[in-house]
């Protein structure tokens, strides 16, 4: 079979078992902010097994696209070197959400391998965990695998844990034997390429508590998980992932470009850099295909470290200009039909991973050099290791990931120093955490424990056509400082997809919960009280309340006048991307955004910065589209799929389920959006950008206001144009340009003539102070305190005298600002014949007023914080000259 039918003939079996056929989640979580990547098909899932969220079906299967390049599942270093080891890699997996279980699961695995597959049943294992009985014996008597291929293994291979506390559970393994005489049962879980694991079916029955014991889970799950490139090769009779036709179209194109052919060889340079060129090139499209960029931070710097693997790699390839992303057209060609955003995205991707490449080439070939300078020292001084200042150095200096060093060193025999190189990017470090700390309602309360008050279903949201409810309280909790309550319904926006919680006020009996905020917690709406107060005005303290004071039935009630701002904002926000692609281009994407009822912020994909034109046409668009006064159409209910024939855009950093909601501004916008918005563009009133910056390669931002605060900044604009106006006596706005800039000229016309006459005055100074000049030996020697306005100065004097003085010796000191300035000249002959030296002279001298500096032999200059010691430094100067000039 092809790979295609593989992953198709899976897909189909498991729809014939009643399985929903979900899509691939992205490869960018942007929802689990404890993930870099999904790692796992069960990413997607997570909500579902930690018990805060559902879905709409029991059984589902998928293929899902992972990375694995950082953190626990890191396997960037085995890359090339091995048969099976991938940075990008797609997991076939199926699910069971309380619903069947173990004898089901393991009996659909044994059949698609067997019967369907047709894999030699005397090839196949099956490990399981030491105690799991139910297991064996299911193994034993529903499939008919050679019982003394069962094999009991312990916690490190075969129990499943999400994390130290949380769902886990025992899971079942199949392996296949690869040797030539089916010799492999001592090779089971020992890490052999000729024995390797094809599917894990995890039973998730337990929860790990605080205390580390195992408690039973209500409902129990199945979450298992297949390596699509492992048994694409296994099915094709391959020995290695590369060898399938996974691979190949890139192999066939990497020819075309290096003249290079892959020969399948483990040892061979040229076959390990073309298979980390052919993996890279995977891993880098379908993340910045889902929205990520190559930075120096998080996940973005994870992607450039593998950018710069492979552009090094490519140099074995003898490539020495941007390739990699000649790849990228290859790539959608091949896996396009399964995964569109390739196709989608294509230009995107291509232009990100052309200017990485453009940006690294500049710097690599001085990198290498700089790096076999420092090899070459390392040797000479008979060391085996670089230090982690020299690995820092290329990191900082040239983008040399500590990796790529590493690589480097190992290729001639030496080790590097990865701690103290750590040491060194710990601020870096410290700085990619904070961006990845969880911003979730739970974590912002505690350890507190949520108390139930009352039963039924929870956080259904009807902020949509509703700004007041009358709800019950279902769960509350709280800290010293804040109240967390979780209704059975609510008209509060919790935010999502870059738009902030609604504010307002819950009203329970005679009391007053003032809502700061309002966070999603899994698919629960938390509303964040930060105030409280009873009827009569009187506060009560948070850390003083007693639940019994709530009653459970509430009103709520969002602010609407900050509602209605946000509003105008988002729907802004859409009037914006929409001209963005119109006035840049369609490889504009969003990236990010902020709405706030101030202002919104919107974070987008373009490689260069938007002109003041284009800019004023964006603008401008907008605003056209304002004054149209369009209805705005919200589409609720609609399959996900129709969604995207109707040619709806998805906003980054959202996470969509099957049924989505789109928002239609008629001929200009359609995108997905479960924000809140505006009946009519109208209403927004007027629009108007603040700012445009770079924030990142590649990611440009604009800052933007709306209606009254648009306004007021017109107000504000134009009443300072006034003021200018008035100040420089203009009759019109447009004379102001003119005048500041008939101003400005005539302020350097003064500066240069204040510089003549400083000049002036510091030549007719210089010819008393060489009168007070002694002599040695036809030498004078100067050194006096002089009047000076600047450091600038008393150089410019040093260098006049120093031109006066055919033959000689000076130091000119002056006390500017409270602090010391010297600067020392000698003449060329006394620097030939004597060996004075400018720069040496004033060093030492400096150290007498606690400062330092130094120059050239001719002039030199420093500054010292002690001015009581001036005299004593002088005098110093004079001694050092006198000694030097008399041998």
């Amino acid at each position: 079979m092809t790979s295609r039918e593989i992953r198709q003939s899976f897909l189909e079996f498991f729809k014939s078992k009643q399985h929903e056929i979900v899509r691939s989640a992205p490869v960018i979580p942007a929802e689990d902010p404890t993930l870099l990547f999904t790692n796992a098909g069960m990413n997607q899932f997570k909500d579902v097994f930690l018990g805060t969220g559902k879905r709409n079906y029991k059984r589902a299967a998928d293929t899902q696209k992972c990375i694995r390049a950082s953190g626990k599942h890191n396997d960037l270093e085995d890359v090339g070197r091995d048969t099976y080891h991938h940075t990008f890699f797609e997991m076939l997996g199926n699910w069971s959400f309380g619903d069947y279980y173990k004898e089901e699961a393991i009996g659909w695995a044994w059949e698609l391998l067997t019967s369907v597959w047709k894999l030699p049943k005397d090839r196949l294992y099956a490990t399981i965990f030491e105690s799991d009985d139910e297991a064996f014996e299911i193994w034993k008597n529903f499939t008919d695998i050679n019982p003394d291929h069962i094999q009991r293994h312990g916690k490190k291979d075969n129990f499943w844990e999400m994390g130290e506390t949380g769902p886990c559970g025992p899971c079942t393994e199949i392996h296949i034997d690869l040797t030539p005489d089916k010799s492999g049962a001592k090779l089971v879980n020992v890490g052999s390429p000729q024995v390797i694991e094809i599917w894990n079916l995890v039973f998730i029955q337990y929860n790990r508590n605080a205390q580390g014991e195992l408690e039973p889970l209500p409902e129990k799950h199945v979450d298992t998980g297949m390596g699509f490139e492992r048994v694409t090769a296994v099915l094709q009779g391959k020995t290695s992932n590369y060898d399938s036709d996974i691979f190949k179209p890139i192999f066939d194109k990497l020819a075309e470009l290096t003249d290079v052919s892959y020969t399948a060889s483990l040892e061979k340079d040229t076959d390990i850099a073309l298979r980390v060129v052919a993996d890279h090139i995977r891993t880098l499209s379908f993340a910045i295909a889902d929205g990520a960029t190559p930075s120096n931070e998080g996940r973005g710097y994870v992607l450039r470290r593998i950018l710069r693997r492979a552009v090094r790699y490519a140099r074995t390839l003898g490539q020495t200009s941007p390739m990699l992303y000649k790849l990228v057209s290859t790539l959608a060609d091949s896996m396009g039909d399964v995964f569109p955003e390739l196709i989608e995205r294509q230009s995107v991707i291509e232009q990100v991973i052309r200017a990485e490449e453009e940006n690294f080439l500049q710097t690599l070939d001085r990198g290498i050099q700089i790096f076999n300078e420092v090899a070459a020292k390392v040797k000479a001084e008979n060391h085996s290791m670089i230090t982690g200042s020299d690995v820092f150095k290329l990191y900082d200096t040239y983008g040399f990931p500590m990796d790529l060093t590493r690589l480097m060193a190992q290729e001639i025999g030496l080790s590097i120093d990865e701690a103290g190189f750590e040491n060194l990017m710990k601020e870096q470090k410290e700085r990619a955490r904070k961006d990845r700390k969880q911003k979730m309602a739970q974590g912002e309360s505690g350890e507190a424990k949520w108390m139930k008050l009352s039963s039924g279903k929870d956080s259904v949201f009807k902020g949509y056509t509703s700004l007041s409810e009358k709800a019950k309280i279902r769960f509350a909790k709280k800290t010293d400082d804040k109240l967390f309550l979780i209704l059975d319904k609510t008209p509060f926006y919790a935010e999502s997809g870059g738009q902030v919680g609604d504010t307002g006020m819950i009203e329970s009996g005679n009391l007053t919960l003032h809502v700061g905020d309002v966070q999603k917690d899994g698919e629960r709406i938390v509303h964040i009280v930060n105030r409280i107060s009873e009827v009569g005005g009187k506060e009560i303290e948070i850390s003083e309340l007693d639940f019994s004071m709530l009653s459970k039935d509430v009103t709520a009630k969002v602010d609407g006048t900050a509602r209605l701002h946000t509003a105008r904002n988002h729907t802004a926000t859409h009037l914006l991307h929409a001209a963005l692609r119109k006035v840049l281009g369609e490889h504009v994407q969003q990236k990010g955004s902020l709405v706030t009822p101030e202002r919104l912020r919107f974070d987008f994909s373009h490689f260069e910065k938007t002109t003041d034109a284009q800019l004023a046409e964006i603008e401008e668009l907008v605003n056209d589209q304002i004054r149209s006064a369009q209805k705005v159409i919200k589409h609720d209910g609609v399959p996900f799929e129709e969604a995207k024939r109707m040619g709806a855009l998805a906003f980054f950093g959202d996470k969509y389920g099957d049924v989505v909601r789109v928002l239609e501004i008629p001929n200009f916008s359609i995108e997905f959006c479960g924000g809140t918005h505006l009946d009519n563009v109208g209403q927004i009133g007027l629009f108007k950008i603040v700012s445009e910056s770079s924030i990142a390669s590649g990611i440009r931002r604009i800052e933007a206001v709306t209606g009254k605060a648009a306004e007021a900044l017109f107000r504000k604009e134009f009443a300072e144009l006034q003021s200018l106006k008035r100040l420089l006596n203009a009759q019109s706005e447009d004379e102001i340009p003119a005048k500041i800039e008939k101003l400005l000229e005539e302020r350097k016309a003064l500066e240069k003539q204040l510089e003549k006459l400083r000049a002036e005055l510091a030549a007719s100074q210089l010819d008393s102070l060489l009168n007070q000049a002694t002599e040695i030996g036809g030498a004078k020697i100067l050194a006096t305190e002089v009047s000076a306005s600047s450091a600038d100065e008393l150089r410019l004097m040093g260098e006049a005298l120093r031109g006066k003085m055919k033959s000689g010796v000076s130091l000119l000191a002056s006390v500017i600002d409270g602090k010391v300035s010297l600067v020392a000249s000698v003449s060329d002959d006394l620097i030939a014949s004597k060996k004075l030296q400018a720069g040496k002279l004033i060093g030492d001298v400096a150290k007498v007023v606690q400062g330092g500096g130094g120059g050239r032999a001719q002039l030199a200059t420093a500054g010292g914080k002690d001015a009581s010691k001036l005299p004593e430094a002088i005098a110093l100067f004079k001694s050092l000259a006198q000694n030097g000039l008399n041998g």
